[in-house]
């Protein structure tokens, strides 16, 4: 059987990292106006090619930031045709689904992951780690699934999006807060740990160089993160105060 062609648009630290998992199942091909492929090229042995040529693919992937999302679908509306199959990976979902649905006609299927991993957590492999689906009009949503599960060995949580960031909104806003000021707060090299000290810094450590983009992304445009970021300064304040009274 003829492999299917993905066309991936937009390749930086996610886009490079999920190559190893596709290409094995795929013919890929990709573009990157803002950078240079002639190294990916070769190191993959895959195809550099010009953006319409991309949205030639079966599935074509949008692996750009959020804060891109818009102008990459509009530079590609033009190119796709009825029956193509368009995936977003944004880590918010509400507002990329939106851009979505404004922006290709209703015959274009459209499907939106959230891979909760990254290069730095799936550095030792990616089995058994989630990936949020919302399936937006799709006929193709259950073969994705069973590709991500069976093949990948993903587990595959589908959700809606309102859902999918009212629960973002802690698992990635408040970790990447606390991450955020937790480097701010220049600790030295410790070296009497405990278990509990050891998987903060873990955490920490993981999401330490990710993009300012990322992290803007999660905390501007997810439309529940602010409920959260009140509650966890309210948290401060009120055990603050706790504290002073017991001084």
């Amino acid at each position: 059987m003829d492999k299917q062609q993905v066309g991936i648009i937009g390749v930086g630290a996610f886009g490079e990292f999920m190559l190893k998992y596709l290409i094995p199942y795929f013919n890929v091909v990709v573009c990157d106006r803002h950078r240079d492929l002639s190294q990916i090229e070769k190191s993959y042995n895959l195809k550099v090619d010009t953006l319409e040529a991309v949205c030639a693919s079966d599935i074509v992937v949008l692996c750009v930031p959020v804060n891109h999302l818009a102008d990459a679908a509009a530079d590609i509306k033009n190119f796709i045709k009825p029956g193509q199959l368009v995936i977003d990976l944004c880590s918010v979902k509400c507002m990329p689904i939106k851009i979505l649905q404004d922006a290709f006609d209703k015959d274009v299927e459209l499907l939106s992951l959230h891979p909760l991993f990254g290069p730095k957590s799936g550095k030792f492999g990616i089995h058994g780690m989630n990936v949020a689906l919302c399936n937006i009009n799709s006929k193709r949503a259950a073969c994705v699934t069973d590709f991500l599960t069976k093949t990948l060995g993903l587990v595959v949580h589908e959700t809606t999006p309102e859902r999918h960031d009212q629960e973002m909104a802690y698992v990635q806003g408040l970790t990447h807060m606390i991450a955020k000021i937790f480097t701010y707060m220049d600790i030295p090299e410790i070296h009497q740990k405990t278990k509990t000290y050891t998987l903060l810094d873990e955490m920490v450590e993981m999401i330490r160089y990710d993009s300012e983009e990322l992290f803007n992304a999660i905390q501007r445009d997810n439309p529940y993160v602010d409920g959260t970021k009140q509650k966890f300064f309210a948290a401060v304040r009120a055990l603050e105060e706790r504290l002073a009274k017991t001084s």
